[in-house]
């Protein structure tokens, strides 16, 4: 496993937080004043999970609410019914 740099860990959540993005799981807006571990409180996704070779890089990750992100945790994609009506 490779190590994962903290301070550009939290370069890249604070510019995804900067843009007060929807969660790119779900589709519904993210509360961005609630703090972990509050299941609607905004995480940062990888798109790729880490463990199934995706990169540790900005183009690789998405905002997400805590709760999305459980629910899809180490797969390409969640079951999560998007509110558009389409699938992830």
């Amino acid at each position: 496993m490779v190590a994962r740099n903290t301070t550009i860990r939290d370069r890249h959540r604070a510019t995804l937080r900067a843009k007060k993005l929807p969660c790119a799981i779900c589709g519904e807006p993210i509360d961005y004043t609630l703090r972990w571990p509050d299941l609607d409180c905004f995480v940062v996704d990888h798109i790729v999970p880490v463990d199934l070779g995706g990169a540790d890089t900005i183009d690789n990750k998405q905002p997400a609410h805590h709760r999305c992100n459980r629910e899809k945790a180490n797969k390409l994609e969640s079951s999560i019914l998007r509110r558009s009506g389409s699938l992830r």
